[in-house]
Order: structure tokens, then sequence, then C-alpha cells
């Protein structure tokens, strides 16, 4: 389950997604992002709740008139920034938020990479976006018609919104199995996995049925039609008679009889993504990470509050059932004040702030990458034995050891080149962007950038992080001659006499590419190869 918020209008966009998106989190709080649109599309993630994002953000030019946001629970890919959503599509143009499971993924994935299609995250919304794109540069066709023909070959549940660089006036949204409502304001609309996001500005609302997607339109309005025949719906309009805790209620007199009433689908939209019955198994992405330390500890603690505590006394009958490893849950507003005694086979399941205290150790802290995953760090420490599982950004993890430590052969590194600061989809590379750090091996993946170099110059395919290592993958050459520019064409560079001559850009071109030229004098075109900004030599 997650949380959707969209709009398009005249007012300022940010803060009636944010404060939507705070109204949808109980739909899910592993991450959250937004996607603006004013020219270009502007997109911000990150892993954790509504107010990190909020951070993120922090004082960046939001302003825009149109744009989507997503709060989410993981299903496909662990809770991460590069799993966040909003997900664009590879060159850019798309990007799409989404609530569901799109069960085909993985066929549609194969697809897309034999058409040389990469991916960055581990979502199956990336694969929807990329399909969407796929289907709409293959035949040409406008952004509804190209979601409406993807959607015709997707299994599974959704609820997207869609936006385009090319296409900026308009959001596209679809369902299947999961809600979706459009509220209709005066010249503005709102898209929603609920109406709490929008009950302030409207009480008109239109709710999408399954099979249905919509065009709404900052100019002409909403258009709402069926996937499968493409014929108009005459859709109804609601008139909402709640308030907004009424909305929040789902209709209930009382929060609690809603929660009870809810608990089948609860269950139900837990499962969702996570037990697979044709494979007789169970996947947890955050789980799977430190399997064989749970197959192998002596005792788990779960240490939560409110909900999370109930769930953990749930778990704990389940795993001393089935897995028959005792456990104990603590409630995390005592347990921060103890000092329980924890050995090295124990377990503990908690979260994470900037009040936990351990004691310090004695020894030499050992680092290591237990996991697939090269952005989990474990610290360890051997006395008194505790170790502690972290997320890492940078490329290396640096340990300052006790003074008395024994030396140790230092391991060899890697060169890496990482950003400077936030960088967004779309930028062009300079120097003063990036630096070359040293990554130990064990956390240099073998398609990482290694000179600078190879970096500048070339054009960014999504965003990267301050701190964030690039990948090969994370770049692409920039267009540097665009359609209708002057562009200065050099022929004769091998012979003795070399003429350079004022030309007309025909089409866009990225470093290295072929592009028409014309003379605009003469009307004449030529051919010529992109050597830089606005410039090309003679073929």
């Amino acid at each position: 389950m997650c949380g959707i918020v969209g709009y398009i209008g005249a007012r300022e966009a940010y803060p009636i997604i944010i404060n939507g998106l705070k109204r949808l989190e109980y739909r899910g709080y592993d991450s959250a992002g937004v996607c603006l649109s004013n020219d270009v599309l502007r997109v911000f993630r990150k892993k954790g709740k509504v107010a990190d994002l909020v951070d993120l953000v922090g004082n960046q030019d939001t302003h825009a008139t149109a744009g989507m946001g997503h709060t989410r629970w993981a299903t496909h890919g662990e809770p991460s920034d590069r799993n966040s959503h909003p997900h664009s599509s590879e060159d850019g143009d798309l990007v799409l938020v989404h609530n569901g499971i799109i069960e085909n993924y993985s066929a549609l994935k194969s697809l897309l990479q034999a058409k040389g299609y990469t991916f960055s995250s581990e979502t199956d919304t990336e694969v929807l976006v990329n399909f969407i794109h796929y289907v709409k540069k293959l035949e040409n066709i406008k952004l509804e018609e190209a979601v409406r023909r993807a959607l015709r070959e997707v299994v599974g549940a959704y609820a997207i919104v869609v936006m385009s660089q090319k296409e900026g006036n308009k959001l596209v949204v679809a369902k299947m199995g999961s809600p979706l409502v459009i509220g209709l304001g005066q010249e503005e609309y709102f898209v929603a996995s609920d109406a709490s996001p929008f009950l302030e500005y409207t009480k008109r609302a239109i709710y999408l049925e399954d099979g249905e997607m919509a065009v709404v339109h900052r100019n002409k309005g909403v258009r709402v039609s069926s996937i499968a025949t493409s014929e108009t719906v005459d859709a109804h309009i609601h008139q909402l008679k709640m308030d907004l805790e009424s909305i929040e209620k789902g209709g209930y007199d009382h929060f609690m009889l809603k929660e009870i009433y809810e608990q089948p689908k609860a269950i139900q939209d837990t499962f969702r993504g996570r037990l697979l019955a044709d494979e007789g198994i169970i996947r947890m992405e955050g789980l799977d990470q430190i399997r064989e330390q749970l197959l192998a500890a002596d005792r788990i603690l779960v240490v939560a509050c409110g909900t999370s505590w109930h769930s953990g006394l749930v778990g704990e009958y389940l795993i001393e059932d089935l897995a028959r490893i005792p456990v104990e849950v603590e409630y995390a507003s005592e347990f921060r004040y103890r000092n329980p005694v924890l050995t090295a086979k124990d377990v503990v399941i908690a979260p994470l702030d900037n009040r936990l205290k351990v004691q310090a150790c004695q020894k030499p802290l050992l680092v290591d990458h237990p996991f697939a995953s090269k952005e989990t760090v474990r610290v360890r420490c051997p006395e008194p034995v505790w170790q502690l599982y972290l997320q890492v950004t940078l490329p290396t993890a640096t340990v300052a050891a006790p003074a008395n430590a024994a030396k140790t052969t230092a391991a060899p590194t890697k060169t890496v080149v990482v950003a400077k600061r936030l960088l967004q989809r779309g930028v062009v590379l300079q120097a003063d962007m990036l630096e070359e750090v040293q990554a130990s091996p064990g956390n240099a993946d073998t398609q990482l950038l290694s000179s600078l170099k190879d970096a500048q110059q070339a054009e960014l395919t999504r965003d990267i992080a301050a701190g964030q290592a690039l990948r090969i993958s994370d770049i692409r050459r920039a267009v540097m001659v665009k359609q209708g520019q002057s562009v200065m064409l050099t022929v004769g560079e091998k012979s003795e006499f070399q003429i350079t001559v004022r030309m007309e850009a025909m089409q866009d071109g990225r470093m290295g590419e072929q592009v028409k030229l014309k003379n605009p004098d003469s009307g004449k075109q030529v051919s010529g190869v992109v050597t830089g900004p606005n410039t090309a030599k003679g073929l």
C-alpha cells in the first residue's frame, strides 16, 4: 500500500502535495518523493518519512503549478533512496508514481533490457515507466495513448499518475485494483489515493473504477475513458458531504471501528507482493538481508512501541512456534534506559536514531559488508560484544581504531567518482561538481566510474545524492547541439586549408553524433559530427 497525490492548476503545487502526503502517510512511510513541473520535471525523493523529504528539499526552488508525490510502503525493492518514487524513464521525459504490484514486471524488464534499457532501482515501477516510454517512442503516440496501450500488456494491481516533460499541461492517471480519486476544483484538479489531500479545496470528486483511466488537462478538464476499449466514460461526480476527519475515518463512526473492520484488508495488503503462493515462500526484502543472522540467532529481541509493539507480540508467537527461536518484545521507551544482557548471537530488531547509546568498545571496531548489498555495513565490537547494521551512502566507510590498536595492512583501494552535492537528472557534469575518492574493493562496484575525465560534459540519467558514487549507467553523452541553434562547422580539419562556417542545426545532437546542418544563406544542407557545445566538424 502506498499513497499518491497529484495537482495541476494555478496554485503552488509543492505545499499541496506535501500536506497531502502527510495525510496519506498511514499508507506508507518507508520513503517519500515529489515531482514538480515547471518547464522541466524536477524529482526529489528520500528514504524515510515525509519530514525527511521536506528536509532534503530545504530551501531549493519548488516553484511549480503542477506536480505529484508519493509515500511508499516497500514491496519490490528494499526501502532506499534509489527505490523511492517517483521513478523516471531512462531519458527523463516520463515520471511516474505507482501504488500496487506489477506481477509481470520481470518479463517486461527482460524485454526492455533486450532493447537497451538500463535500470537503477529494484522496483517494478521503474520497469512500468520505461515500458510506457518504450511504447510511446516505438509508436510515436501521445502520452495518454502510450499509457493505455502499455497497461493493456500489464498484469497486476495499480493506481498510477504519469507526467511528461514534453506534455507538461496534463496528468495521466489510471486504476486497477488500487484506489484513485480525482478532485474537481475551480480551474484546478487534484489526484489522490483518498479524498483527504484535497477536501479543503473542493468537495466534488470522481472515483475511478477498475479498468479506467483519465487525462487531467490544465485547460480542458478531465476526460475518463476505458483502458480496454478507449471509449469515453460518463463518470459520476460525487458531492462529498464529510469533513476531513470523516474522510480519514472512512465513513465509520470511530477510528477503532474502522481499524476493526479493515483488518481483513490490512492483512491482504500486508501479504501483497510478499506472499508468493506459487513458490511456497514469503519474501521480505529487509529481513532477507539478515537471513543468516536470524537463522543462527539464540534469541531475537523486538524493540517497538504502539502498533509495532503489538505486531511484535504476534511475531513472537509465530517465530517461536514455527522457527523455534526464543523471542522477547520490549517497549522502546523503556529499553533505551536499560543496560540489557546481549550476546553476539542475539539479534535486536529496533529503530535506530540519535538517542541510541552503546557501551564504549574496548577493542578495535570491526567493519565489514556481510550481505550482498554494498550499502549495508556491519560494525562490531569484540569486547563488550555488540554489533550494528548501518546503511551508508558514501563509497567507503572509515573507522578510527583506538590508539593502542594493532596496526593492520591497509586494504587495497580503487578510485571512484562521487558527487560533491545533490545533482539532478539532466545536468551536464562539470569538474567542480565531482571528486575522486578511494573506495575499498568490497564496496567498489565494477560499474563505477573511475575517472573525472569520463564524467565531464556528460549528462546525468538520474538524480545523484551528495557523496554518492557514479556508475557508468548514470551518465550519457550530453546534447551539445539543439535544433534551430547556430552551430560553427569546421571543414578541412586535416588539410592545409581550414574553414569555419556558421550553420543552423536541423536536429538535436549529442557529442560524437552525426547531425544535419543548414546554411542559413544558401539553404544548402550538409552533415557534421558534434564536437562540443554548438560546434561540429565536416565529414
